[in-house]
């Protein structure tokens, strides 16, 4: 059994047709039992495509290994690896006899031109597999919210990022002269003036999906429904299919129209699934470019959260750690919880060891998230409103300290069992849900900093007040 069956988005299968046009470009390779394709950490470069038999992809994990896909017959591999220009990060090793399609880099970009919409399969699954890598990313967060995530990690992820994100504008670039070309094969049903006014609405649509912003739901809706209607009435074919692509690119039917009256139904059919193929592989290219984007970010905040190659004590800027806390912590935030920060203006920089600090606003903020979450929860199985929200706020203090604050509008802590809140190994979460080590942790890196930390609660407001002296006492 494939253990790739279940996950269609990540390891798609070409069809027939597209792998009888991706032959002419590759070099046929036959593998017997248990030949390497490729061997993990090998500068090999190269595109694969299963044609026949079984490929397994396996990863070194500490002594053992690791399987992570088993490619059958039209499924592809090596795409990351190739575009980044890295080495291969796993091993892929026949099962049996089987026969393989290796494409060199150059060849691939002729493939994305010739063959579109086998590059919208490929694309697709490139983007899938940036979200996987964002997943693994974050399960990298709850490490450096501990202070073990290593300077080896954020160079590891930083630079296939900065690859990625190089290779994605490449495409970009790319895309509309590949297409233009495929386009100028098409003479007989464009000629030269209708073939100009195609690729200006394609230009155009381009250039929408790069610079604005999705349309809220309803709108994008009624502008698909008013597209679907002009394209019935001008006969092409499926045209309930092109409309939400069309639309995504700010194409509607009045900028079609003088491309209807010059040319007949069936070549206007085919110029508009022309564009909206381009317009498929320019989202394709946008999502890769975006995730790439957001794995760079968020390594970027895990530097600078952890202070990698920096001295363990230094002035820190307490705004900077509580926003670059607030990225890492983005996962847990961003879909109900409201944040809103009252910062001080022009707060001075305190000495201090900021990895150690930024782990108290790890902590304090994740504690919140989980409050809140609890409480939503609950609010919305009794059918209530609520809005959760943490508010941050600082502010500089009389006597040389610097105060910070950070609340939730969660339940509360009952007061018979707030005195115990910092003792260790207590906590109020469920079963397996936390260690009780948490607020130890916060108490004891206060401490350490010659700082003091207390706590307000009642029904509906939680609040944890840190003071911090602005210079460390001899």
């Amino acid at each position: 059994m494939n253990p790739n069956a279940q996950d269609p988005e990540l390891f798609p299968r070409l069809s027939d047709e597209e792998l009888e046009r991706l032959k002419s470009h590759g070099r046929e390779l036959q593998l017997n039992p248990g030949d390497l394709l490729f061997q993990e950490g090998d500068p090999i470069y190269q595109f694969y495509v299963v044609l026949e038999g079984q490929v397994k992809v396996t990863k070194r994990m500490g002594t053992g290994e690791k399987l992570l896909a088993l490619h059958e017959a039209g499924e592809f591999t090596g795409e990351i690896s190739m575009i980044m220009g890295k080495p291969a990060s796993a091993t892929g090793r026949a099962i049996g006899a089987c026969r393989v399609l290796e494409i060199d880099p150059d060849t691939f970009k002729q493939v994305l031109a010739e063959c579109s919409r086998g590059a919208a399969v490929i694309l697709s699954a490139m983007a899938g597999r940036s979200r996987e890598a964002e997943v693994l990313l974050r399960q990298q967060e709850k490490l450096a919210a501990l202070g073990r995530l290593s300077a080896g990690l954020a160079h590891e992820l930083n630079n296939p990022a900065a690859a990625g994100q190089r290779a994605a504008k490449q495409l970009r670039e790319s895309i509309g002269s590949i297409q233009a070309r495929l386009l100028k094969l098409c003479d007989q049903l464009f000629p030269d003036e209708q073939r100009e006014l195609v690729i200006q609405i394609q230009q155009a649509a381009l250039a929408h999906t790069t610079q604005c912003c999705r349309l809220d739901p309803l709108t994008q809706s009624d502008r698909e429904d008013a597209l679907t209607d002009w394209l019935d009435r001008h006969n092409v074919a499926n045209g309930w299919k092109l409309a939400p692509t069309l639309v995504s690119g700010g194409i509607n039917g009045d900028q079609l129209d003088e491309l209807a009256d010059s040319l007949s139904p069936t070549a206007l059919t085919e110029a508009l699934n022309w564009l909206s193929e381009t317009l498929t592989l320019a989202s394709l290219v946008n999502e890769v470019e975006q995730s790439t984007n957001r794995i760079s970010e968020l390594v970027k905040a895990i530097k600078s959260y952890s202070y990698m190659d920096q001295a363990p004590i230094q002035e820190v800027d307490l705004h900077e750690g509580l926003e670059n806390t607030l990225t890492i912590l983005h996962h847990k935030l961003k879909y109900d919880i409201t944040v809103n920060r009252s910062y001080a203006e022009n707060l001075p920089k305190i000495y201090a060891y900021g990895s150690e600090l930024n782990q108290v606003w790890t902590n304090l903020l994740d504690n919140a998230a989980y409050a809140l979450k609890v409480k939503l929860k609950q609010y919305k199985s009794e059918s209530k409103s609520f809005t959760p929200t943490i508010s941050i706020r600082t502010e500089r203090l009389a006597d040389e300290r610097i105060l910070v604050e950070i609340a939730d509008n969660g339940s509360g802590i009952p007061a018979e069992i707030q005195s115990r809140i910092f003792e260790p190994f207590f906590t109020t979460k469920g079963v397996g849900e936390g260690s009780g080590l948490g607020l130890d942790i916060v108490h004891r890196i206060v401490q350490h900093h010659h700082g003091d930390i207390h706590i307000t609660s009642q029904p509906g407001e939680t609040k944890f007040s840190i003071c911090l002296p602005i210079e460390r006492p001899d």
